[in-house]
């Protein structure tokens, strides 16, 4: 029997547009079935979003390594040269200045990054773009990469209680050795294109970028390697 607010809607609207649900059943949108489901997938989501994963999650970098790396690229790119606004960048990388404002905080503490303050203060590289290694800075913004629990490079980790006989401890640390040996081969001197006629240390051109494999991604032979 369909519930008093069920009838309701049909009443009011017969045409209305109906969604099918998990169990093969359907009911018109704005319903009490609709509005149930609706509170059960959200509930859900939550329960998913805050569930305690082995893996800290860097193996899939966030915004704050995505967005940090771009920051310190636009920072090498100006390296020499004084100064950098953050005002500016934000502007050309189309990035929110608050959330730069909040990155730098943790690249300074990493000594990845200086500030000057006064009028024609800003951010610079504390050191040349070909001595930034882009672990470092990855690890300053996410935290040590760990695909899971007992591939860390953390050495305070939590030691998982399967350590002494868990027989896929081996697939974990690979993973962790090609993703951290990707990322410690490289410098923020790899990110620079170099610049015409300029003296300045830079990585390969833009077009020669397009390339390489897309961030993020370890190919098959990395892995065996």
């Amino acid at each position: 029997m369909a519930l008093a607010c069920d009838r309701k809607v049909s009443e009011a609207s017969p045409r209305a547009p109906r969604r099918t649900f998990r169990d093969g059943s359907a009911a018109p949108v704005g319903s009490c079935r609709y509005r149930h489901e609706r509170t059960f997938l959200r509930k859900w989501s939550t329960k998913l979003a805050t569930r305690t994963y082995h893996s800290t999650g860097a193996v899939s970098f966030s915004t704050k390594g995505e967005y940090g790396v771009r920051l310190m690229a636009q920072l090498a790119s100006r390296y020499g040269s004084g100064p950098a606004s953050l005002t500016e960048i934000a502007e050309q990388e189309d990035l929110p200045r608050a959330y730069l404002e909040q990155l730098v905080i943790s690249l300074r503490d990493a000594d990845l990054v200086q500030s000057t303050r006064g009028a024609h203060g800003g951010y610079e590289l504390t050191r040349a773009p070909d001595q930034v290694v882009m672990g470092e800075v990855l690890r300053a913004l996410e935290g040590p990469i760990a695909p899971m629990i007992c591939a860390t490079d953390d050495p305070d980790h939590m030691t998982c209680a399967r350590s002494g006989h868990c027989t896929v401890n081996f697939m974990w640390v690979r993973v962790h050795d090609a993703i951290a040996g990707a990322l410690d081969s490289m410098t923020l001197a790899d990110l620079v294109p170099v610049a015409a006629g300029s003296g300045r240390a830079g990585g390969p051109a833009l077009g020669a970028l397009s390339d390489r494999a897309p961030s993020g991604k370890v190919d098959s032979a990395t892995l065996a390697g």
